[in-house]
């Protein structure tokens, strides 16, 4: 089994998505690009606990593994091991009570339809939330 590397949260809450403009340096992935919460595993976290963590560190958002609402698996940025991918919904309360770490120049709520058309925002993040979205239309048997 191929081990994970990182996790990223599509944190939805009124049709918008929770999102952060990453710094902008050259020696960091995806500079200045629109990014979601998440990152790094750390020891022998498992999916949900990374990006719960990740969650709580960057945007004091504490949330229970019930809220995850989809998680998918995929190959890293940098094919050397595997990410999980998940999405929850958000509440206002949350929102409301954001301490934003200092990874990043800003956060901010931004539509669906322009985070998936910004071409700031990443690109296999937009892919693997269309890929979400996609679920949600496919009737399931």
């Amino acid at each position: 089994m191929t081990e994970f590397t990182a996790c990223k949260l599509a944190y939805i809450i009124d049709g918008q998505l929770l999102v952060y403009l990453r710094d902008d340096f050259a020696h960091i992935p995806f500079p200045n690009m629109w990014d979601f919460p998440g990152g790094m595993r750390e020891g022998d976290e498992t999916p949900e606990q990374c990006v719960l963590r990740e969650l709580e560190e960057e945007f004091s958002i504490k949330l229970d593994e019930p809220r995850l609402i989809y998680k998918k698996v995929g190959v890293n940025f940098n094919n050397t091991g595997n990410s999980y991918f998940f999405v929850a919904h958000g509440k206002q309360e949350e929102i409301d009570a954001i301490v934003f770490s200092e990874e990043g120049q800003h956060w901010q709520l931004m539509d669906i339809e322009e985070f998936l058309g910004h071409p700031q925002a990443i690109d296999r993040l937009k892919k693997r939330f269309e890929d979400f979205l996609l679920t949600k239309l496919t009737p399931r048997c």
